[in-house]
């Protein structure tokens, strides 16, 4: 049985290796050990090679992967994942695209070894391409976030040209073939004793020019146009929220699948709420009277003002519960609860009377009416005790 090298043996690189290092390693050693780029005796060595850097990337490139890796080794992978697993979520095509290269000459070879998941694609340049994912900041109200809202947005995007349809010529003329690439959108340049197929320079992999661009996207096809949206908010988001709205990207090219959409909430702060998960803490002050007496107060909640019972001898601190007085739970059932601190006030700016009802009160205090303090000056005396 043949026992796996590790996965950043083989890229070369260290365990605490960034994204960006991993896939520039990687792809580095993709055209070192590419088979179309090895003397014919050594292909079957390439290939392997290929195979065996192309897997360490794709796991290594993937954060769950990675993480299993780094956890488990290569069991954690093996025991999750199949061989064509391994290979789906990773991209190989950008990895190439800024360096001329068309999707044949790296998309064969993945095919050839039987590495082809979702990460690459083979096909043609010219060929329907997904639109690009668009993102959206917005703020909203606490309020919003607690219930739940509809918010009217404008995205910038851009839709198909209603001058020449998508397909970027002017009307009542036609694309023209490729004279550089005679249609095929690649061209083969010889260097030594291999061959690279490159995306042909003039028609960019399209395999057509146009001679007369439309006049209102200038040959792209595609014009940016402001949409405006009706988003639907759920209750419950909090700051960080991330809402994805199927197919509201950018349109894709050549009849290619729109985008999507991606909504980042930022809650506005409220002015007497704070929020703890679902649930929500507000302070109420209340006097000395009705924190020694006892007695009703007024307190706000998200849904309104509610009376509530404050009995006698309360301390400041102390927290109540009004249930159900909270955050919605974001696609649960259930809402949060209002956690309704007190903070007893003490009064000022008394004038004569006040302080001298308040001088005969005082008269006539003693420890059994003030268990804190009688409690705390117990510790202390435990503490210093001779």
């Amino acid at each position: 049985m043949t026992t796996k090298r590790d996965y950043y043996e083989i890229l070369g690189v260290q365990k605490g290796a960034s994204p960006d290092e991993i896939k520039k390693v990687y792809r580095n050693l993709a055209l070192k050990h590419h088979p179309d780029r090895v003397a014919p005796e050594k292909k079957k060595e390439a290939e392997e090679q290929f195979k065996e850097i192309s897997e360490a990337y794709a796991v290594l490139s993937d954060t769950n992967k990675r993480a299993q890796y780094d956890q488990f080794g290569h069991a954690g992978i093996d025991s999750r994942y199949t061989s064509e697993d391994i290979f789906k979520s990773a991209d190989f095509s950008s990895i190439f695209e800024d360096l001329g290269f068309g999707g044949s000459m790296f998309g064969n070879i993945f095919e050839s070894l039987g590495m082809f998941g979702g990460g690459f694609s083979s096909r043609k340049s010219g060929g329907p391409r997904r639109g690009r994912d668009l993102e959206y900041e917005t703020s909203i109200s606490f309020e919003d976030a607690a219930f739940g809202a509809k918010k009217t947005i404008n995205i910038a995007r851009h839709e198909i040209c209603d001058t020449c349809k998508g397909e970027g010529a002017r009307p009542g003329t036609k694309k023209t073939k490729c004279g550089t690439c005679n249609g095929k959108g690649q061209i083969l340049q010889s260097t030594g004793f291999f061959s690279i197929q490159q995306t042909c320079p003039k028609c960019r992999g399209e395999g057509s020019v146009i001679k007369n661009p439309c006049v209102n996207c200038a040959g792209a096809g595609r014009a940016k146009i402001t949409k405006k949206l009706e988003v639907n908010i759920p209750a419950g988001v909090d700051t960080g929220s991330r809402l994805r709205i199927t197919g509201e990207g950018e349109a894709g090219a050549k009849g290619g699948q729109r985008g999507g959409l991606y909504i980042y909430i930022n809650v506005k702060e409220h002015s007497i709420f704070e929020r703890h998960g679902y649930d929500i803490i507000c302070e109420v002050p209340i006097s000395f009277p009705i924190a020694a007496l006892g007695g009703e107060v007024e307190v706000p909640t998200l849904n309104g003002n509610v009376m509530m019972r404050i009995p006698e001898g309360t301390q400041s601190g102390r927290i109540f519960r009004l249930a159900g007085k909270g955050i919605n739970r974001l696609r649960e059932y259930g809402v949060g609860d209002e956690l309704v601190k007190i903070i007893v006030e003490t009064p000022t700016r008394l004038n004569s009377e006040q302080k001298r009802a308040l001088n005969e009160f005082a008269k006539t205090c003693n420890d059994s009416i003030n268990p804190l303090a009688r409690s705390f000056m117990d510790k202390v005396k435990k503490i210093f005790k001779k």
